[in-house]
C-alpha cells in the first residue's frame, strides 16, 4: 500500500442514521456522508482525521466509537446534540432522508485553517457544504488549502435539506472549481442539472479545474471525464442489494485510497490534467471503488469493507 503516512482531513457532518427498514421495523446507526468518507478510509488503514459537530450526548459518543474502533482521529466540535437522518427505504433498498441537523464549526475556524493547512488529502462534501453557516466555513477551509493538498468533492446532495436550489447550485459549482477530484452520483446531477445529459455535465465540471470528475451510476456503475473530455466507464459489480446506505461514500473513500495508492499528488495531478489522464488508470480507480461500494451495499448500512476485505480474491 502506497501513500502510507499521508495526512488525510475529511470535514464534514457526523449523524446517527434512524433507518425504516420495512413497517415496524427501524434501527439506529452511526453515520453521515463525510463520515462514512472517513471510515472507509480508515478501514483501508488511511488513519484519517475528521472535524466534524458532535452533541455531548449518548448518540454523540456511540459516533466517536464508531469511528475511532475504524482508525479515524475525531475533531469534534460541540453541539447541543447529535444530528439525526431518518432514511425510509423502498423495495430496492434505496433511501430517502429526513434530516435533523444543524451544522457550524463555531468558533474553531482559525485553528482548523492551520490543521488543514498540514493536509495532504482535503475531503469535503454533502451537507456540510451547502448548509449555512457552516457551509461559508468548509468553503473558506477549500479556499485556504495548501497548494500541495489534494482537494475532493463530492456533492452528496439532500433535496430535503435544500430551501435555496439557486444557492446551492452556486455552492457546488464554486467547490467543484476549487477541487482535483470530484466525485457525483446520477442523481446529484439530474437535480443539479435537471434535463440535461449527465455525460455533458461531469465534461463541464471538469473543464472548470478538476483534474476528473466521477460519476456513479447504482447498479449500472460507474463513468469518469477528464478535464480534456474523455469518458471511462466500468460496468456495476454484480451483488445481492440488502440496502444502498453508505455506497457512495464507500466508492469515494476507497476513490481516495486509490489515488493515495497510485502515488498521486495535487500537482501532478493538475500538470496531468491538460493531457489527460491515461484510460488504464482512472479505469483501475473506479473498478477499485465500485468493489468497495459493491460489499458495502451487500450488507445492512453504512458498513464498507476493511482492507482484508477488499483485497481478497473476489467470489
Amino acid at each position: 500500500m502506497t501513500g502510507e503516512g499521508a495526512r488525510i482531513v475529511v470535514v464534514g457532518e457526523a449523524l446517527v442514521d434512524i433507518v425504516h427498514r420495512t413497517p415496524g421495523i427501524v434501527d439506529e446507526a452511526p453515520g453521515g456522508s463525510p463520515a462514512n468518507v472517513a471510515l472507509t478510509l480508515g478501514r483501508l488503514g488511511r488513519a484519517p482525521v475528521l472535524v466534524t459537530r458532535l452533541g455531548r450526548d449518548e448518540r454523540g459518543a456511540r459516533l466517536r466509537r464508531w469511528l475511532e474502533d475504524s482508525g479515524v482521529e475525531v475533531r469534534g466540535v460541540d453541539a447541543a446534540r447529535t444530528a439525526t437522518a431518518t432514511a425510509h427505504l423502498d423495495a430496492s433498498g434505496a433511501a430517502r432522508y429526513e434530516f435533523d441537523l444543524e451544522w457550524s464549526l463555531g468558533d474553531e475556524l482559525p485553528g482548523l485553517r492551520e490543521f488543514v493547512g498540514a493536509a495532504d488529502v482535503l475531503h469535503v462534501g454533502s451537507v456540510a457544504a451547502v448548509l449555512e453557516p457552516g457551509a461559508r466555513q468548509v468553503a473558506a477551509l477549500v479556499g485556504g488549502a495548501p497548494p500541495r493538498a489534494l482537494v475532493t468533492y463530492d456533492p452528496n446532495i439532500r433535496p430535503s435539506l435544500v430551501d435555496d436550489p439557486a444557492a446551492v447550485r452556486g455552492r457546488v459549482g464554486e467547490l467543484v472549481a476549487l477541487a482535483d477530484v470530484v466525485k457525483a452520483s446520477d442523481e446529484d446531477l439530474r437535480w443539479l442539472h435537471p434535463g440535461e445529459e449527465i455525460v455533458e455535465v461531469a465534461r463541464r465540471w471538469a473543464a472548470r479545474g478538476p483534474a476528473f470528475v466521477v460519476v456513479t451510476l447504482g447498479a449500472d456503475g460507474a463513468l469518469a471525464v477528464t478535464a480534456g473530455g474523455d469518458v471511462v466507464s466500468v460496468p456495476g459489480v454484480a451483488t445481492e442489494v440488502v440496502d444502498t446506505v453508505g455506497a457512495g461514500d464507500t466508492f469515494m473513500g476507497a476513490l481516495i485510497d486509490g489515488l493515495l495508492a497510485a502515488g498521486a499528488t495535487a500537482p501532478g495531478l493538475r500538470a496531468a490534467a491538460g493531457g489527460g489522464i491515461p484510460s488504464s488508470e482512472l479505469e483501475a480507480l473506479l473498478r477499485h471503488g465500485a468493489r468497495a461500494a459493491a460489499i458495502t451495499v451487500a450488507r445492512a448500512g453504512a458498513n464498507p469493507p476493511w482492507r482484508t476485505e477488499l483485497t481478497a480474491p473476489a467470489a
